[in-house]
């Protein structure tokens, strides 16, 4: 109960930035309701009194009382308006409001949350849930107050028209809500699973659509169409379980609303058998009736909606209370004009409680402006090594140093625009070359950009283009070979420039010339920089200031390229392997 009242008080702290919109729309739905209400009891009123008089006082009357239902329906259709058009755009900001937040949230978030969750799922609550969130946030409080308006007001009429009469249909009302609520709760869980159903849905589709060359090229089109048809029908089966309680709920409800309709005409017949009512009270009777069920119905339905809204804002919830793992220190400063000396004393690292020890008490010291090659197998911890100079995952013990401050002690932004990296896998956003290269400075001017491309060796390539610097790249840079894509994204480091540079394979997965031509930006890059580069292929690396070899949970060696060839050890084992 304390986290059902939590959740609904999170929940209504959205609708602060639009309290003056919420409220009207609460008064328009009382008019609303309001004129529903008078009408019945304004029939009963004249047919007792204006209509049982002669023809030309009625005739007299009917001018002014024409009028003044004019008037109130106006008024009515006048507030439905509002009610429909800003209460629907209350909700829709209070949705933009919602995702602006979770997005932001997102990109908090570190690299371990990455590591266990997939964009699919992310995709989902950003989306559809949200979507369903913003339905709520509008029908539930305007719906609930209309429903409670038309049920307590012609409750009300119904009692002073026939008490005897309106008893047993109480008893009846309650009796429904008791049921009504049980159901409820089965309602909740079959609406949660089917939120996590869909979920999987949308991450089955992102990942094959994601990798479709993958997928096309190795023929596997039946191996993704049955693995989607597996979380598509475990979806279809959470659906089945909720239809059946939606179904549930629904024919008892309309049960319980005939029941309502039998009390009225078996009670109300007896009730004027006995002369205990008058047959056009009756009739004034049946018409509160209507009006008594029309707001029922609407709440069942209401019920289903906010089931599916706040299963959507409980999995949004979720997220925005997950702490990023990776966050500034409440006496951060900035970390200004960076020189670029990388120090790591006595690191140790493993990846979650459970994993096995990456690097156990790491300790070594690069200088300002010159470079470093991290070499040794796969999985040693070389990517490891680099991944914590710019935060992205957090040491264990001991401490990671940048011109002598503790990564942890300087704002993890200004940290990160000191680090430029040049990864193997190349990440082009979807936009043209122009945006692409500018996303290493967003508000670089064209003259930069420009210059930007001519360093990085690329920009004649860009010029030969139809639309040049224009020129769409395609989704994740499709229309790219992966030379192009790498120096596109050496020039946007190259718009960075920043002290510190870290090149991750940045050559593997290039043929000759690629590499070749890879290689001299690359030249033209690390001039003047602090730069560590992980690679395999040694012939890249053999000019660097230092190498460290990185096995066995840390350094097992160091030293230039002749020296460690002399030592004879794991270097020269790697080296004359690669040479022969």
């Amino acid at each position: 109960m304390v986290s059902a009242m939590n959740t609904l008080r999170k929940f209504v702290s959205y609708y602060a930035p639009y309290k003056t919109v919420f409220f009207l729309d609460l008064l328009c739905a009382t008019v609303i309701s309001a004129v529903d209400l008078v009408y019945p009891q304004l029939l009963r009123i004249l047919t007792s009194t204006l209509f049982t008089k002669n023809s030309a006082v009625i005739l007299h009357t009917l001018p002014f009382l024409g009028g003044g239902l004019f008037l109130l329906y106006t008024a009515q259709s006048l507030c439905k308006y509002y009610v429909s058009y800003q209460g629907h755009m209350m909700g829709a900001n209070m949705e933009r409001d919602m995702r602006q937040k979770l997005f932001t949230h997102y990109e908090k978030l570190s690299f371990s949350y990455y590591d266990k969750n997939n964009s699919g799922q992310m995709m989902s609550r950003i989306v559809a849930d949200l979507f369903d969130i913003s339905e709520v946030a509008h029908h539930t409080p305007e719906n609930l107050f209309l429903s409670a308006v038309k049920v307590i007001g012609s409750f009300v009429f119904l009692f002073f028209i026939n008490r005897k009469l309106a008893l047993p249909l109480a008893v009846i009302v309650l009796l429904m809500f008791f049921v009504s609520l049980r159901q409820n709760r089965q309602m909740r869980r079959t609406f949660m699973e089917n939120r996590k159903k869909i979920a999987d849905v949308n991450v089955s589709v992102q990942d094959t659509l994601a990798g479709i060359r993958v997928v096309q090229s190795f023929a596997n089109e039946d191996v993704e169409q049955n693995k989607f048809s597996k979380s598509n029908n475990a979806f279809l089966k959470s659906k089945d379980e909720n239809y059946r309680c939606m179904g549930l709920f629904q024919s008892s409800n309309l049960f319980f609303q005939g029941m309502i309709y039998l009390a009225t005409v078996v009670f109300g017949g007896f009730l004027i058998a006995h002369g205990e009512m008058q047959a056009a009270d009756l009739a004034v009777f049946a018409l509160y009736i209507g009006i008594f069920i029309s707001p029922i119905q609407i709440l069942v339905e209401l019920m289903e909606q906010t089931q599916k809204g706040m299963s959507g804002f409980k999995r949004f919830i979720s997220v925005l209370e997950t702490e990023p793992d990776i966050q500034d220190s409440p006496h951060a400063k900035p970390l200004l004009h960076a020189k670029g000396e990388i120090e790591f004393e006595h690191v140790s690292f493993r990846y979650g409680k459970e994993g096995g020890e990456i690097l156990s008490d790491v300790s070594f010291r690069i200088r300002a402006g010159t470079s470093v090659a991290l070499v040794g197998p796969s999985g040693s911890g070389k990517t490891t090594i680099c991944s914590l100079i710019p935060r992205f995952y957090e040491a264990g013990s001991g401490q990671v140093k940048v011109d002598g401050h503790d990564v942890r002690t300087v704002t993890l932004q200004s940290l990160r625009r000191q680090i430029g990296i040049v990864q193997q896998e190349v990440y082009l956003f979807w936009g043209t070359i122009r945006e692409n290269i500018a996303y290493g400075k967003p508000d670089a001017t064209d003259e930069e950009i420009i210059a930007a491309a001519k360093r990085a060796g690329i920009h004649e390539f860009i010029e030969s283009l139809p639309d040049g610097y224009d020129t769409f790249a395609g989704e994740r840079g499709t229309r790219l070979s992966g030379g192009q894509k790498q120096r596109i994204s050496i020039a946007r480091v190259f718009l960075k420039n920043p002290p510190v540079l870290i090149l991750d394979e940045a050559t593997s997965a290039l043929d000759n010339d690629s590499e070749r031509l890879v290689q001299q930006s690359l030249d033209e890059l690390t001039k003047g920089r602090t730069t560590i580069t992980i690679a395999h292929r040694l012939s890249t690396i053999r000019n660097a200031d230092e190498i460290f070899v990185v096995a066995n949970n840390g350094i097992a060696e160091r030293g230039t390229h002749e020296s460690l060839l002399q030592q004879n050890g794991i270097y020269a084992r790697y080296y004359n392997m690669q040479f022969g």
